[in-house]
């Protein structure tokens, strides 16, 4: 779904942020992840941390085509694994260090809005990730870095 979503046409403007805690271990993922990925004409990226709220007019001003939150997740899968899924299908979840819902968001923002959930394996107070998600992480950031190259190239 992230290859079909990254090399669709029809968005022009695909802005990634990266939110999450880089003092509770895994949870600043989603950071790491945002901060890795290479710009281009259409992929942009933006770092929030914990703080999205404060970024909404911020967001909604780019006007981006599609929105996609990259944050670590509770997915009930292995640690690193990652899945991408509509905002509006998650109502009422809320993660660890944000005090807004994530299915609560695509009703804040003017553009479709996607949450790339990433598994994590410990989110206590510390800093630096566990191996496997940051393994995860990587590949992760190498597919949308080709991607997203591949499809200004064409």
């Amino acid at each position: 779904m992230l290859q079909e979503i990254l090399q669709n046409p029809s968005y022009e403007n695909i802005l990634f942020v990266g939110i999450g805690n880089l003092l509770k271990k895994d949870d600043g993922i989603g950071v790491y992840i945002a901060q890795n990925l290479k710009e281009t004409k259409r992929l942009k990226r933006l770092v929030v941390e914990v703080s999205i709220e404060n970024y909404i007019g911020k967001i909604n001003a780019l006007a981006p085509d599609l929105l996609i939150l990259v944050d670590a997740m509770a997915l009930q899968a292995g640690p690193g694994r990652w899945s991408l899924m509509p905002a509006c299908h998650l109502r009422g979840h809320t993660t660890n260090t944000h005090n807004i819902s994530l299915g609560q968001v695509c009703e804040l923002f003017n553009s479709p809005v996607y949450i790339l959930g990433i598994q994590p394996q410990h989110i206590s107070l510390g800093e630096g990730f566990s191996p496997k998600v940051k393994k995860g992480a990587d590949a992760l950031i190498r597919k949308i870095n080709h991607a997203a190259t591949k499809t200004t190239t064409s």
